[in-house]
């Protein structure tokens, strides 16, 4: 399970990073968006924009709300949509590389199979009731 929770903490900056490119968004929103996508703890996401501000990767600013109080929005800076670039370009590469690696050791396709019977296979296995 850590596994898991480290996939996401690693690829959420990435994650932040394309919406915001498309639009300046505010921190609930960019949780609603992710949550679509990607299992993640609204919790989670405020530190890496406070890590995105303070790398100079974003700037805020405040806009009012017809909703409630004013809200934080976060604008890619030039270097942050430059560093956006990079990080696509490696995550690309990451997860081509990891198919492959899949593809070659036939892993994929007892994920697959895995999916298919609930898991019971793997579960069995590790029990050495194969």
């Amino acid at each position: 399970m850590k596994e898991i929770i480290q996939f996401k903490k690693g690829v959420l900056g990435l994650c932040v990073m394309v919406l915001i490119n498309q639009r300046d968004r505010y921190g609930f929103e960019l949780a609603q968006q992710i949550s679509k996508h990607v299992e993640v703890a609204e919790g989670a996401l405020y530190p890496v924009l406070r890590r995105m501000v303070a790398d100079g990767h974003c700037t805020t600013y405040l806009q009012e709300s017809t909703e409630g109080p004013p809200r934080k929005y976060y604008k890619l800076t030039p270097a942050g949509k430059a560093y956006m670039m990079e990080l696509v370009s490696e995550w690309e590469k990451f997860v081509d590389g990891v198919q492959r690696l899949l593809e070659a050791t036939g892993d994929g396709d007892q994920a697959q199979d895995n999916e298919d019977n609930g898991g019971e296979a793997v579960r069995e296995e590790a029990e050495g009731n194969v």
